[in-house]
């Protein structure tokens, strides 16, 4: 998988320039460490050349500028967030289960790879029009959309109704929350248990989309009232 050489990549260059191998994963990783230190704005070809210890002109080479390299590394962002998300919800069949696993695998993403995290959901230097990043998206958003699926019970796409307001809200939970976090913002009221505050978040969506008992499946019920007799 593309994401896992580019890490490989980057732990062999913590030891020295690049030398022989894989030159595209090492560039990207370090893109990826570049991007750590001096972001969008202050992100060059010629500083990936210099870490990856190639001549200034191969980066060009193989990516042709600047929004080449980073949208290849978007791209590798979003192959690894589909993996952790895939990797969080295998084995499971509770449709519930599976979206709380799926949204602790995207938050688990943002918190190891906060760089590809910020960059994949940047509108900025990146080519939005390259195949390769709208099938990254494509399937990374597709893990988040099916799972909201399976527990509505709904139909193939195209989304419609409340089940895309779900999916939405869902997006809107694992995504703001992710985010949240790595600004430490959270850290005060989440006391450490960062976890349990997400499957609560994501529990709003799922009592959208199943209707306790009580309600016995009537749109007409206002949360936090009781039904009238």
């Amino acid at each position: 998988m593309a994401a896992e050489r580019v890490r490989a990549a980057g732990e062999a260059g913590k030891s020295g320039p690049y030398h022989h191998g894989d030159l595209r994963n090492a560039l990207l990783a370090a893109a990826e460490a570049v991007l750590a230190e001096r972001g969008v704005e202050g992100f060059t070809l010629r500083e990936c050349a210099r870490r990856a210890g190639v001549s200034h002109a191969a980066p060009a080479h193989h990516f042709g500028d600047v929004t080449g390299l980073l949208t290849a590394l978007a791209v590798v962002g979003f192959e690894t967030l589909t993996a952790a998300m895939r990797e969080a919800r295998a084995g499971i069949e509770d449709p519930p289960e599976r979206l709380r696993a799926i949204g602790r695998g995207y938050v688990a993403f943002a918190r190891r790879y906060p760089e590809r995290f910020r960059l994949i959901c940047s509108a900025h230097r990146l080519n939005h029009d390259d195949p390769d990043l709208s099938d990254a998206g494509a399937a990374a958003f597709a893990e988040l959309e099916t799972a909201v699926r399976l527990v509505a019970g709904a139909a193939d796409p195209p989304l419609a109704g409340e089940v895309q307001v779900a999916v939405v809200n869902a997006w809107s939970v694992v995504h703001g929350f992710s985010h949240l976090l790595l600004q430490g913002q959270l850290a005060f009221f989440l006391a450490g248990n960062a976890e349990a505050a997400l499957d609560d978040l994501l529990q709003g969506v799922l009592n959208r989309l199943t209707p306790t008992p009580a309600e016995g499946g009537r749109s007409d019920v206002v949360p936090g009232l009781p039904a009238e007799t």
